[in-house]
């Protein structure tokens, strides 16, 4: 069975930081065309990633929930979840 986001709310939570990070990515671009200070913007860029990765590791969790409901809970269990970890740590 393939993992999919489900949860309604889940969903809509995510695609509304997505849509906040694409904002801040707009805003970053903005600075960059107004010759705003390097550190400005490398803190904006810090905040973006910031907020991606949040929405990154909420769907690896939807990875892992998922795996672990429809585990077998046999020996193999724990290493699938190693597996995805590392794959997409």
């Amino acid at each position: 069975m393939d993992s999919r986001l489900v949860d309604q709310e889940d969903k809509r939570a995510l695609i509304l930081r997505l849509k906040r990070v694409e904002g801040q990515l707009r805003g970053v671009q903005q600075l960059i065309e107004k010759d705003a200070s390097c550190e400005l913007v490398a803190q904006q860029l810090s905040a973006a990633r910031k907020a991606l990765d949040k929405a990154f590791h909420e769907m690896v969790g939807c990875l892992i929930d998922t795996k672990l409901r429809n585990a077998t809970r046999g020996p193999g269990d724990s290493s699938e979840v190693r597996r995805l970890l590392t794959r997409y740590g």
